[in-house]
């Protein structure tokens, strides 16, 4: 996607990856607007830097110690963008014209520091038009913003932020144009992806008992997700609320099976939880 009668977005797109050669073309082919493009690798072992090379992007080599920082607050403390803005892309997230003509018109004259995304999301192969929205805050000016600190301490083989907010020293505001999320790895991947979320989530919500002062950074979703998230009725709320009352029912089947997976991957994060709890010290 070329416009080169439309000036360069003063963006740097920064795209986390490790083994991504199924989603990376695709998504560096649709980020020409932009005037920076940074692939930040873990070690890839397929084509996912030859690609990353071939898309005239710069690579970042990235090697967790299993602390604080993770990839995304690593590159922006240690390696940082060169434009004003950052935009964090995952290689199955794919971005359109529209989307950038919205960042064209928004950025140039903008007082805010970041910026929340909503997207477009398929499973099985299908979109999701309806269902609780994804939402992230992924637009961030550089030097106003770092995803939260959380000391891990080596109890999680996630390298990247997943979960975890960005901080925003100032208004936050919304763009109105969408990113299409699609990932074709089909759903032993979603599968797996989740089990990894659903472990990391247990001991995030094991951590947050002793740090109360967190919860005044947090937005009021995560505050309601992780004050209930051990309850027996938070699966099925959560299945309820996607499939009808967000009419994830006018989806089809894909609508269910997906509502379906999501409360099974929170009655995991729910079963963790409890084991956690019946092994600690003195039960």
């Amino acid at each position: 996607m070329s416009h080169p009668d439309k000036p360069k977005l003063p963006v740097t797109v920064a795209v986390p990856v490790k083994n991504e050669e199924a989603n990376l073309a695709r998504c560096l082919e649709r980020l020409g607007r932009f005037a920076e493009i940074v692939v930040i690798d873990s070690g890839s072992t397929d084509h996912t830097c030859d690609i990353a090379r071939e898309h005239g992007a710069r690579i970042v080599d990235f090697r967790w110690d299993g602390k604080y920082p993770k990839k995304r607050n690593w590159f922006l403390m240690n390696d940082p963008p060169k434009q004003d803005w950052v935009l964090f892309l995952d290689a199955d997230e794919f971005v359109d014209d529209a989307f950038c003509d919205a960042l064209a018109a928004e950025l140039p004259e903008s007082g805010k520091d970041g910026y929340w995304i909503s997207y477009d999301n398929f499973f099985l192969g299908k979109p999701l038009k309806h269902g609780i929205a994804q939402r992230k805050l992924a637009l961030l000016r550089v030097g106003k913003a770092l995803f939260e600190k959380i000391e891990e301490d080596g109890w999680s083989q996630l390298d990247m932020e997943i979960h975890e907010h960005p901080i925003v020293d100032g208004e936050v505001g919304e763009i109105d144009a969408r990113i299409e999320h699609r990932d074709d790895r089909g759903i032993a991947h979603f599968i797996s992806k989740h089990r990894d979320y659903a472990q990391w989530e247990a001991a995030r919500y094991a951590k947050l008992k002793g740090d109360p002062a967190v919860w005044d950074t947090m937005t009021d979703r995560q505050q309601f997700k992780y004050r209930h998230l051990a309850k027996w009725w938070f699966p099925w709320f959560y299945f309820a609320t996607t499939y009808f009352a967000k009419f994830g029912i006018l989806d089809g089947s894909q609508g269910f099976h997906y509502a379906a997976y999501k409360a099974w991957y929170f009655q995991t994060i729910r079963l963790i939880i409890r084991e956690q709890a019946a092994s600690a010290p003195g039960k």
